[in-house]
């Protein structure tokens, strides 16, 4: 990380340039994103003021970069916690991940999720992978999601398997309680893409496909196995993995899952953390993976 470095701008400099771009090229270590966290952030002063990004650096400018991320900053940092060893080889680890954790950091220096626990007990999980911060997981649940989360400890291994997952290859099963009464089983196919209006949520897509707009084709399988006053435990499986693609799909047919408030649940469910504070999680559960290990199980499903 980049602390307390002071720049003078070359006198002779006989145009204007953009500061993002000058730091960009002057510190080929940080990324573009970094920059503009950082600008954000007011962590960038010229002549001792924040500025923008696309402010024109004059020549004799005095630059000061109070904090500023570097590549090699991103890395999982590794605390220990709790884990729930489910299966363990020399190649991979599958751990049950509770409800209101995250997979992995989203930012430098995160602490609290799956990934913080599974690098402190097998630090090798680090050199594993195309993001550091995913230290080795071969797929991702959403933080209100509970149930199997598979990583893999070497480089072969982790290719290996994440080519089957973009050949759709591995079945992945989850159990889920779901708003209304499922009488049959079913499937979902269909198209999908980033809602238009709401950060952070997923749509189904009918109909010819808008311009520009990227489709990620999804497919969801279901079947009821229990039931309950407005409500139904569904059996589910997919091949293909879209983010939400199981919430969205079953919510886009009148079935929301119970507690995912995002996609329509009339319930909201809490969870209270290891530190304390409260998160919102829904009844899906990650149950079991087809890997080359063999199938992986969860040994009971929630009841809840």
């Amino acid at each position: 990380m980049l602390k307390d470095v002071s720049i003078v701008v070359d006198s002779n400099t006989s145009e204007a340039i953009r500061i993002d771009k000058f730091l960009n090229d002057r510190f080929p270590s940080t990324t573009r994103s970094f920059l503009a966290d950082a600008f954000a952030a007011k962590q960038i002063l010229v002549n001792g003021r924040p500025v923008k990004k696309s402010e024109k650096l004059l020549p004799g400018a005095t630059i000061l970069i109070k904090e500023l991320i570097e590549q090699s900053d991103r890395y999982v940092v590794p605390v220990d916690g709790n884990l729930e060893i489910v299966y363990e080889s020399s190649t991979i680890v599958a751990c049950n991940k509770p409800a209101g954790m995250d997979c992995h950091p989203i930012s430098v220096g995160e602490v609290g999720t799956l990934a913080n626990a599974l690098v402190a007990r097998f630090p090798e999980l680090s050199e594993v992978g195309e993001d550091p911060l995913m230290a080795g997981l071969l797929h991702r649940i959403d933080a209100g999601t509970s149930g199997l989360v598979v990583a893999a400890k070497d480089s072969a291994t982790y290719e290996a398997i994440r080519k089957l997952f973009a050949e759709r290859k591995v079945k992945k099963t989850y159990h889920a309680w779901v708003h209304g009464r499922v009488d049959a089983s079913g499937g979902i196919s269909g198209n999908m893409a980033h809602h238009n209006s709401f950060r952070g949520r997923m749509r189904c897509v009918f109909g010819p496909q808008p311009n520009g707009e990227r489709l990620m084709w999804a497919e969801t399988f279901y079947k009821p196995i229990e039931y309950r006053p407005g409500e139904t435990l569904l059996e589910i499986t997919i091949y293909t993995g879209v983010t939400h693609q199981i919430r969205c799909q079953l919510a886009s047919i009148g079935h929301p899952i119970v507690g995912d408030k995002l996609y329509g649940s009339p319930r909201t469910l809490h969870i209270t953390k290891q530190d304390g504070s409260k998160a919102e999680y829904f009844l899906l559960q990650s149950t079991a993976m087809a890997l080359p290990d063999g199938e992986i199980k969860l040994k009971s499903i929630f009841n809840a």
